[in-house]
């Protein structure tokens, strides 16, 4: 390997040269004769696009470059993650690397044209920013096109449903508008909010919360985890406005929970979700460690003891959905049984967990490395298109595209990727991919969005999951997308 530093300041090639060495340049001049070539193996999405550099355009990780006349060239008509970008030299060049924002190496790979059409590769070139000691890995959404997708699918949602007072009839049950489905929408509605701060979405969530009178299906002395889903909002909104009103029902009924023995209250993936949020937000109001401490004895109880030995396998690092799942249940593969979405649910729920509880709680070490092995098995079971199956282990039952689910990883991921517990370069990838496969196959130009599996807690309800299926409810979905776009969001 070769370097060169600003005592060298130019570095001319005549022709290609020969083996695999590679060639750093720091803050340096190079030259190119024609039929010379310039490739990058950055790990971005062209297709079909054409670069023109011109004097002192910005090109490649804020690097700046200067040459003496303007070079063209197609870039890499093929869409994949890991695009080669080639510049050919069609004349004599001179490139300056010039205004390096922070120390970087230019790392170029030179070849002829001939090679180049031999798709031969000598040297590769990428930037490497020595202050993170990592390879870029790959380009993150424009945000403003992130924003822009995320506000039309919730548009939609709410031109659809513009009279939140309407209850949902589903299969001959009239339920009231603050059930669960409604609950998740509007938690990913305060995560849009938190990010893009609009009137009407705040008005959209307290006039929802005013009309259910800031309370439950029913009632305060409920123990049904569902019921709990709207307590969410209601504490985000107690937080933008301090009234005591906002979370009376949910003070009362949180601590009647605290304060009674039971433990086994949580039947499933989706109700544990709930009562940990519920706990964990509410410890944020009234900062005593009993809510912890409950929300410990309850979550352990369905991890390791619910049905024979709980819901969690720490082998594989998934959840069964509940007792009917775990074995000798099995999918027809011969594989444990685990459903996305209900995996998801968790996925969240430790996030939601991690990123309200104090960093010197006594559990805090258990839920990160649960979300940390949860996040090894899910990224494990990402099928070639960025979505996830709604059997996570058994593609050829109800196996294909999926939102809700992974809507709930990509949340989790890019939130574990943000703050630095889980690894940028191996997880970024693998979220992006994600995010940009709902963004393309699920999102209709009206906002509409599909592939979503309607309610259920297993691979087979609800089907089939299709691009244009409006699920039984449509709220839930609507907002495992708001969560998952409003993280990607934050992302830099």
């Amino acid at each position: 390997m070769e370097k060169h530093n600003q005592q060298e300041p130019c570095m001319v090639f005549k022709e290609a040269p020969f083996g695999n060495d590679t060639f750093f340049f720091e803050n340096c001049h190079i030259k190119a004769q024609k039929g010379l070539s310039i490739s990058n193996v950055a790990n971005v999405n062209f297709k079909g696009l054409e670069l023109e550099i011109k004097k002192g355009k910005r090109f490649m990780n804020d690097l700046q470059i200067k040459t003496n006349s303007p070079i063209r060239t197609p870039i890499n008509k093929k869409h994949t993650r890991n695009a080669y970008t080639c510049i050919i030299f069609k004349e004599d060049v001179h490139i300056s690397i010039v205004e390096n924002p922070r120390p970087s190496y230019f790392c170029a790979t030179i070849k002829t044209l001939k090679q180049h059409d031999e798709e031969k590769l000598i040297l590769s070139f990428f930037f490497v920013a020595l202050g993170f000691g990592v390879v870029k890995a790959q380009d993150l959404p424009d945000k403003k096109e992130t924003l822009k997708t995320v506000i039309k699918v919730n548009n939609y949602f709410m031109k659809k449903y513009a009279d939140y007072r309407t209850p949902s009839f589903v299969k001959n049950v009239t339920r009231p508008s603050n059930i669960w489905t409604r609950g998740v929408y509007y938690e990913g509605l305060m995560a849009l909010y938190s990010v893009y701060p609009r009137d009407e979405y705040y008005k959209y969530a307290v006039d929802w919360s005013n009309y259910h009178e800031w309370g439950f299906r029913n009632g305060t002395t409920t123990r049904n985890a569902d019921d709990y889903c709207a307590s969410q909002t209601y504490i985000d909104l107690y937080n933008i406005c301090p009234d005591p009103e906002r979370i009376r029902k949910v003070k009362a009924n949180i601590d009647m929970l605290v304060n009674t023995p039971q433990v086994n209250d949580w039947c499933g993936l989706t109700p544990s979700r709930w009562e940990c949020l519920y706990l964990t937000k509410t410890w944020k109001i009234d900062r005593r460690t009993k809510y912890f401490d409950k929300m410990w004895d309850m979550y352990e109880y369905t991890r390791n003891k619910h049905g024979e030995n709980g819901m969690y396998n720490q082998k594989e690092g998934l959840w069964w959905r509940d007792q009917d799942f775990d074995p000798p249940y099995k999918e027809p593969n011969g594989k444990n049984c685990y459903w996305s979405r209900g995996n998801g649910w968790v996925y969240a729920a430790l996030v939601r967990v991690l990123d309200e509880i104090p960093t010197n709680e006594k559990h805090r070490a258990d839920y990160i490395n649960d979300f940390l092995t949860m996040s090894k098995a899910i990224k494990n079971c990402q099928r070639t298109d960025g979505f996830w199956n709604v059997s996570m282990h058994d593609e050829s039952n109800f196996g294909g595209k999926e939102t809700s689910g992974t809507a709930l990883f990509v949340y989790g991921m890019a939130w574990g990727v943000r703050n630095g517990l889980l690894d940028r370069k191996e997880y970024l990838p693998v979220l992006l991919e994600a995010w940009n496969a709902m963004v393309k196959d699920a999102v209709h130009p009206n906002g509409f969005l599909g592939l979503v599996q309607g309610t259920g807690k297993e691979p087979k309800d609800s089907q089939p999951v299709t691009y244009d299926k409006v699920p039984d409810f449509e709220d839930f979905g609507v907002g495992c997308f708001l969560l998952a776009g409003s993280e990607v969001y934050k992302l830099n």
